[in-house]
């Protein structure tokens, strides 16, 4: 019996995919967990629409996630911090002042993106962001004193 995957199933497939298996199986197991459905032609047809629906959504958020990285490959930051004479911080730079300041300059970044550790002192700091899709953007992080 053909049935369409409405959840993934261990060791049978993903959610969406078409499968043959057992009429007991299906019957039985399969159909009334709700994680699979008989596969008819107009069944087979709607799972058809929505991953079409579903891989041009992929494809447009892919191309809104790479302007995005675009725009913030080589942006420049500047953040103030307390720091004492030598020139280290009195406390790290957290990420989350670091997505503040990319928010003022009009860039969505979450702070659980930024991949920045240990930035106590006065400078220039390279700081990687992590987008999706495994995509990454440099930005140049100018730390300077607050005094």
């Amino acid at each position: 019996m053909k049935v369409i995957l409405l959840k993934k199933v261990p060791e049978l497939g993903d959610a969406g995919e078409i499968k043959e298996v057992a009429i007991g199986y299906a019957r039985n197991f399969l159909l009334p967990q709700g994680l699979a459905q008989e596969a008819t032609a107009q069944a087979i047809a709607i799972i058809s629409a929505q991953q079409t629906k579903k891989a041009k959504e992929a494809e447009q958020d892919l191309v809104a996630t790479e302007k995005l990285a675009a725009q913030l490959e080589g942006q420049v930051v500047e953040i103030m911090a307390k720091a004492n004479e030598q020139g280290s911080l009195y406390a790290a730079v957290p990420p989350t002042k670091i997505a503040a300041a990319l928010k003022a300059k009009g860039f969505v970044v979450e702070a659980e993106m930024i991949q920045a550790e240990h930035l106590k002192e006065l400078g220039e700091q390279e700081v990687v962001i992590n987008l999706a899709h495994r995509l990454e953007a440099k930005i140049t992080l100018i730390i300077n004193s607050e005094t």
